[in-house]
């Protein structure tokens, strides 16, 4: 297939090209700088310039390719609701270019939108008040285009993907941890946090690329649902501080905007994905990969 990739030098992006390029498939990447340009174009992808504030150039990338991976996201945690929208005008853009064809529109989605303390599965519905809520309507619209010749998926993350060149929630507590002297998990540590490697989630949107049924929700989790306690332990370790709890009322002020995440219990399965599409995950978990080192090892890397 002739697959356009959004998000295409993101930490998630970077691991699906190689994957969908070694197996064969052609890939063409939305670049916003020259820096992202060059990238692709080494990692052997087609360049596409643009942005998710263009419509009209995503459009018309969509109607020339076979299949669209949309992973770009405008993770400013300041305005949520604006990219919210935005999301969800891709989405919709995206919709009208494949409408009538068939063809794949794989978007990701987030396993913070369902509902907490209980194991999530593919059959929940996103929760319009979970703390992720702003990607609800990208959700609905996305399934809604079953209905209408698109084989449309949805692939859930949880919050840790992790693996080398993460900047994603785990080197934000590594750098609350450096700041304030302490690790710290949220009242006694038990809300889980479900985890999967990079690798395991690039292979497993290269299979709902290839395969998933029109109207799919799949769970992007190789692990159910880690302790934040362990993760703080972890950190607190390797950085020598103390490993710290704190209270409910005072995560904010100690861990700021990702008090929210860091506190919710969201476990999630993905059974029902695995029996689907015979995703495996293979590579380590996050407590193995935080053990690895290389997290510690060296400076919270810039965003692509």
């Amino acid at each position: 297939m002739r697959v356009f990739v959004t998000g295409a030098t993101g930490f998630i992006g970077s691991a699906i090209v190689p994957e969908l390029i070694g197996s064969g498939h052609e890939v063409v990447g939305l670049a916003r700088s020259d820096r992202s340009a060059a990238a692709l174009a080494a990692a052997g992808a087609e360049v596409h310039r643009g942005d998710l504030d263009d419509p009209e150039s995503l459009r018309t990338s969509a109607a020339g390719a076979d299949g669209v991976i949309h992973c770009a996201f405008i993770h400013d945690f300041t305005q949520l609701e604006s990219s919210g929208r935005t999301d969800l005008r891709a989405v919709q853009t995206f919709g009208a270019a494949l409408e009538g064809t068939d063809r794949p529109l794989v978007v990701t989605s987030g396993i913070g939108l369902l509902a907490p303390g209980r194991v999530a599965t593919e059959d929940d519905a996103a929760d319009p008040a979970s703390h992720a809520g702003h990607r609800v309507p990208s959700e609905v619209a996305t399934l809604a285009l079953a209905a209408r010749g698109v084989r449309s998926s949805l692939v859930r993350l949880p919050p840790s993907v992790h693996g080398e060149r993460d900047h994603g929630f785990v080197p934000v507590l590594l750098d609350i941890a450096r700041r304030t002297g302490v690790s710290g998990y949220v009242g006694d540590g038990s809300s889980r946090w479900p985890a999967v490697h990079r690798l395991d989630a690039a292979r497993l949107y290269r299979l709902a690329l290839e395969a998933a049924p029109a109207g799919s929700v799949l769970h992007g989790v190789a692990e159910q649902g880690v302790p934040t306690r362990e993760i703080a332990a972890v950190i607190g370790r390797h950085l020598d501080v103390p490993v710290t709890a704190i209270a409910p009322e005072d995560a904010g002020d100690h861990f700021g905007w990702l008090a929210a995440f860091f506190a919710a219990d969201v476990p999630a399965s993905s059974a029902l994905t695995r029996e689907r599409l015979g995703w495996v995950p293979e590579q380590p978990g996050l407590i193995a990969d935080l053990e690895a080192g290389h997290y510690f090892a060296t400076a919270r890397p810039a965003a692509a």
